[in-house]
């Protein structure tokens, strides 16, 4: 580790954090790309909901928690830099990304612009989209660090492209695309620009004015810390009424007729009116909780652990690191000489490492291009140790004896 690394990560107290975090007596967990541990106050926030759901009925407690459920949309558009009505809350970051997606309207020739690390449910919808409407999608060329490479991008631009469509940090590969960068060239240009902030959410500072786009997705579930099932899609209120929701429901619009609706003038004509409130008040509880540590420190602890195990698992033999970028974060992709990813997965879960495999149709153009197959990923987050990182080096180390 560099001589700067405790002035960089001391804003965090990772010993309070792992106090905070029932998980951590139970396991090393390095898949927070995967769902992050749960803090204490989001884990007794979900349960404290469902319980008054079981004691006085579910309608009657959500009744009863209106003012928290609207401050959900209030934390996320702390969090965002952004308005309330701006704000959708869904049950993934898939149905964020989709929703938003689907509701663009193409036109046959429009063209669609994005990045050769995407994930394979966004590029399988351009390509669903792309033989309805006889839509060309297009790869932006990266960079000679491996990001998407924005001198390509303005090159690319004209009047034929509807849509710029980004993911922030791709599944692998540890990099951080431009994404503010990207957001310039697409206001220059008034074309769209959706970004997928599926990894970097929770794990770095989001401001989605700086960064320039129209349309963001959150999952809840990975470095927000909070539980599965939770989302939300944010809206910028002047594109709001170029896109049709790809469903509606009394939620979302309004019979005021018997031929005719009113769809919902905010960003909730995204939402459907079913939801899971325990989960939602859990989101909300995870946003106030990160932005009560900062993003910014987050982001720095992480940043710096991610710098860490590259440097720790580049010391050992047969050991080799896949990571891309100029910008690099918390997510770290290996593999072991003499041993499949998935077998090193099984090997460090024997000794209660939490790890993921990566594979080819995840990030299709990504390993294809880098000649990979499968990779192993270690996410780490603010409240890992340097004990674990220690352990699944060691781990490593001592693999073929």
């Amino acid at each position: 580790m560099s001589t700067s690394a405790p002035e960089r990560i001391s804003a965090i107290d990772a010993a309070r954090a792992r106090r905070e975090t029932p998980g951590c007596a139970e396991v090393v967990h390095l898949n927070n790309a995967g769902a992050a541990l749960m803090p204490a106050p989001v884990l007794d926030r979900v349960v404290s909901h469902l319980r008054l759901e079981a004691r006085i009925g579910g309608y009657e407690a959500a009744a009863r928690e209106a003012a928290a459920i609207e401050a959900v949309y209030s934390s996320a558009a702390r969090m965002l830099g952004c308005d309330p009505g701006e704000i959708a809350l869904v049950d993934s970051a898939t149905r964020a990304w989709m929703t938003a997606f689907y509701a663009i309207p193409f036109r046959p020739g429009d063209r669609i612009l994005t990045s050769s690390a995407e994930y394979a449910s966004n590029f399988i919808a351009y390509l669903q989209l792309a033989q309805r409407y006889d839509l060309s999608v297009e790869v932006v060329p990266n960079d000679e660090s491996g990001q998407l490479s924005v001198l390509a991008l303005r090159e690319l631009i004209d009047d034929r492209v509807r849509l710029i469509s980004l993911t922030h940090i791709p599944t692998n590969g540890g990099l951080v695309n431009p994404a503010a960068e990207v957001g310039q060239v697409a206001r220059e240009a008034g074309v769209l620009y959706l970004l997928d902030a599926c990894q970097s959410a929770g794990q770095l500072p989001l401001d989605v004015e700086a960064i320039g786009c129209d349309l963001l997705s959150i999952t809840g579930r990975k470095y927000l810390r909070g539980p599965r099932g939770t989302g939300l899609l944010y809206v910028r209120r002047e594109v709001l009424d170029d896109l049709s929701p790809p469903m509606l429901d009394l939620h979302s619009a309004t019979w005021v007729a018997r031929d005719r609706y009113e769809v919902r003038p905010d960003a909730r004509r995204f939402e459907t009116w079913e939801s899971n409130i325990a989960a939602g008040l859990g989101l909300g509880a995870a946003l106030d909780y990160a932005m009560g540590w900062g993003l910014a420190a987050i982001r720095d602890r992480v940043y710096q652990l991610g710098e860490d195990l590259r440097e720790r698992l580049s010391d050992l033999p047969g050991i080799r690191v896949h990571d891309i970028g100029r910008e690099r974060c918390g997510i770290v992709t290996f593999t072991a000489a003499g041993m499949p990813p998935l077998q090193v997965k099984e090997l460090l879960a024997g000794h209660g490492v939490n790890v993921s495999v990566t594979r080819t149709p995840s990030t299709r153009l990504d390993m294809e291009a880098r000649g990979l197959e499968e990779l192993v990923r270690a996410s780490v987050h603010y409240y890992n140790a340097d004990a674990d990182l220690d352990l699944l080096c060691r781990i490593l180390r001592d693999r073929n004896r």
